[in-house]
């Protein structure tokens, strides 16, 4: 069976608006999506979950509606790059379920990224997941997409 590997991208819920771009707070509407989300989550994901977040606001207040543990690392915040979030996931290569909790348009680059090879600016909206999986099927790995939803689609 081989090596199998979780990634969830999850683009921060709905903010305010503010000057100071990692102190900008979820809304009201923003911690309604976080929490559906992560309820969601919940119910599909396996109990051990590495979670790791931004250090923006918004970022850790969306983690913090999964789990209390999540991790903070500053290589996702806002305008890193495909790499760094690679890097912060160390995945293909750890298996189990890592959890990203970031910002666009670094998730959608990173989602194009995995399942085409190309980094192209694909769209998520606040809140949204992006599931892959990586695993090896008849020596060839692959990285499959088993879901990509919004907190409105819940």
């Amino acid at each position: 069976m081989g090596l199998k590997a979780n990634l969830i991208l999850w683009r921060h819920a709905e903010a305010e608006d503010g000057e100071d771009d990692l102190a900008r707070p979820l809304t009201t509407r923003g911690h309604k999506q976080a929490r559906k989300m992560a309820a969601w989550l919940h119910e599909q994901l396996p109990d051990k979950v590495r979670i790791v977040s931004s250090a923006a606001l918004r970022a850790r207040e969306t983690a913090a509606a999964y789990s209390d543990h999540a991790l903070i690392d500053p290589r996702l915040n806002p305008d890193c790059t495909v790499a760094s979030y690679l890097s912060v996931a160390g995945w293909p290569l750890d298996a189990g379920t890592t959890l990203l909790v970031g910002h666009q348009p670094a998730i959608g680059r990173l989602a194009a990224y995995l399942l085409s090879g190309i980094e192209a600016d694909w769209s998520a909206r606040k809140g949204a997941i992006w599931w892959l999986q990586y695993r090896i099927r008849n020596d060839t790995p692959q990285t499959v997409l088993k879901a990509m939803l919004t907190p409105e689609q819940l």
